[in-house]
C-alpha cells in the first residue's frame, strides 16, 4: 500500500522542525548546506491553501533540500488526501499530518493539536493520505492537550493512527495547552516528559519515533538517539544555525567548517534568487544566527538587519558583515 514504506533509519536521525514563516526554501537552502544528512521539513501549509492557493510560493522547493517533506494542516481526509498527492507530485520525499500546533488559528479551524482528542479522525485522514499519495505519510503530534496526563491515553492515540498505517511519529515531548498560553509559551511552559516518547519506542520497536522539543545542545540531542530513532531541532537549529552543522559532523561524519566556509557555500543560491527578483532580506534573516555566541556576531547580525532591505542589496552586503568576524578569534568550533 502506498505511504506505508518505512523511511530508512539514517534518513531520519537528524531533523529540523516545521516552523511557521521560518522555513521557508531560503531556510532549507541554508540549513541542507549546514547538514548534509538531516531531513528537512517546510512550514505547515493547511491543505486548502495546497488545493486553492499560489503552489508556486507554498510549495516552492529547490533540488538541493532533499530529502524534505511537506506539513500538512487540516481535518478533512479527502481535502489532505488531495494536498497530500499534490506534494508528492511536486517532489516532497514524505507527507507530515500537524496534530500539534495549539495557535487560536488553527483550533479555530478544527486543526493541529486539537486533533490530538480525535484520534479516529486522525486515523482516517492519515488512511486517505496514504492511499492518494506514493511517498511516506507521517505525524507530528503532542503528548496530549490540556490536562491529559495519562501515558495510555497517548499510547492509545498512536495505536489507532499507526493502524492506519503511519509508521512514524515527531513527539513534541509535552503537552499543548489550548487555553491560556501563547503558541511561544506553549514550547516552553509545558513540561517536557521524554520517558513517554522512550516508552512508546520501547513498547513499539516497529513504529520509528523521534524527539521534538527543548533540544539545545549536541549532549542533548545525543542522549535521545539511546532512547529513540532521531532528534528534531526546533529554534536552536534557527538560532544558533551552527549547531546544527556541528550535531551532523558528529553523527554521520565529515569535516567541520567554517562558519565563513558555509556562508560563502550560499552565494551561488544568493545570486541566483537575486537574478529572480526576491529580494535579499528574505534570505538573510534566515542567516542573522550563524555566528551565534561568537566575537563579531552581534555586527554581523546588525549589518544584515541595516542592509538587506535596501533596494540594490546584493552579496557584497554579506562580505561587509563577514568582515567584523574575520578580525577576531573564535571562540568556539
Amino acid at each position: 500500500m502506498p505511504g506505508i514504506a518505512a523511511i530508512p533509519a539514517d534518513a531520519i536521525r537528524l531533523s529540523v522542525a516545521p516552523m511557521m514563516d521560518w522555513t521557508d526554501t531560503h531556510c532549507r537552502v541554508f540549513h541542507r548546506i549546514l547538514a548534509p544528512h538531516a531531513r528537512l521539513y517546510t512550514e505547515m501549509v493547511h491543505a486548502n491553501a495546497v488545493i486553492h492557493g499560489d503552489r508556486s510560493k507554498l510549495l516552492a522547493l529547490d533540488p538541493v533540500e532533499h530529502p524534505v517533506a511537506l506539513q500538512l494542516g487540516g481535518s478533512d481526509p479527502a481535502l489532505l488526501a488531495q494536498a497530500a498527492r499534490i506534494g508528492a507530485d511536486t517532489g516532497f520525499d514524505e507527507i507530515n499530518l500537524n496534530v500539534g500546533c495549539p495557535s487560536d488559528r488553527v483550533q479555530a479551524g478544527r486543526f493541529g493539536a486539537c486533533l490530538m482528542r480525535e484520534p479516529g479522525l486522525v486515523a482516517d485522514s492519515v488512511a486517505a493520505m496514504i492511499a492518494a499519495c506514493p511517498v511516506p505519510v507521517t505525524v507530528k503530534c503532542r503528548l496530549g492537550i490540556d490536562d491529559d496526563e495519562h501515558y495510555e491515553v497517548f499510547s492509545a492515540f498512536v495505536d489507532r493512527v499507526a493502524d492506519a498505517g503511519c509508521g512514524l511519529f515527531v513527539v513534541h515531548a509535552r503537552n499543548a495547552w489550548l487555553k491560556g498560553l501563547s503558541p511561544k509559551e506553549n514550547r516552553e511552559v509545558p513540561p517536557l516528559r521524554y520517558d513517554w516518547a522512550y516508552q512508546l519506542k520501547r513498547e513499539r520497536p516497529g513504529l520509528s519515533v523521534i524527539v521534538n522539543g527543548g533540544i539545545a545542545t549536541l549532549e542533548d540531542a545525543t542522549a535521545h538517539r539511546a532512547h529513540t530513532d532521531g532528534a528534531m531541532l526546533g529554534r536552536a537549529a534557527y538560532h544558533d544555525p551552527y549547531l546544527l552543522h556541528r550535531i551532523d559532523v558528529a553523527w554521520f561524519g565529515g569535516q567541520l567548517r567554517s562558519r565563513e566556509e558555509l556562508l560563502r557555500s550560499m552565494r551561488p543560491h544568493i545570486d541566483a534568487w537575486l537574478a529572480q527578483g526576491i529580494a535579499l532580506k528574505h534570505v538573510t534573516r534566515h542567516l542573522l544566527g550563524l555566528f551565534h555566541g561568537e566575537r563579531g556576531g552581534r555586527a554581523f547580525r546588525q549589518v544584515l538587519s541595516e542592509g538587506a532591505h535596501k533596494p540594490g542589496a546584493d552579496w557584497s552586503l554579506l562580505e561587509a558583515a563577514l568582515a567584523p568576524t574575520q578580525s577576531q578569534p573564535s571562540l568556539a568550533a
